[in-house]
């Protein structure tokens, strides 16, 4: 069974930095791509940062230049660091991770706050 853990989420002021980090586990299969997402209260879940194995990762526009997503393919983690946080952040994070066989399974969520 796939889990997806995780962590890194908490309150920070406007300015701050929050690092993410979401480990895949339970699968035999090849990983596609693994990325993020956001959802707002009352909004839409909108994607964040995605990156493709073997290829360049894709950032939404209001992101660019502030976050950035790494991973660690040998422990199936994706990381994502983001800096210079604005109140517009806040939001439950997600991880994602398709994978080759078409499989795409979620992260439970993890709370950013961005207030002072």
């Amino acid at each position: 069974q796939v889990q997806l853990v995780e962590s890194g989420g908490g309150l920070v002021q406007p300015g701050g930095s929050l690092r993410l980090s979401c480990a895949a586990s339970g699968s035999i299969f090849s990983i596609n791509a693994m990325g993020w997402y956001r959802q707002a209260p009352g909004k839409q879940r909108e994607l964040v940062a995605t990156m493709p194995s073997g290829g360049s990762a894709n950032y939404a526009d209001s992101v660019k230049g502030r976050f950035a997503i790494s991973r660690d393919n040998a422990k199936n983690t994706v990381y994502l660091q983001m800096n210079s946080l604005k109140p517009e952040d806040t939001a439950v994070y997600y991880c994602n991770v398709d994978y080759k066989i078409g499989l795409v399974y979620w992260g439970q969520g993890t709370q950013v706050t961005v207030s002072s």
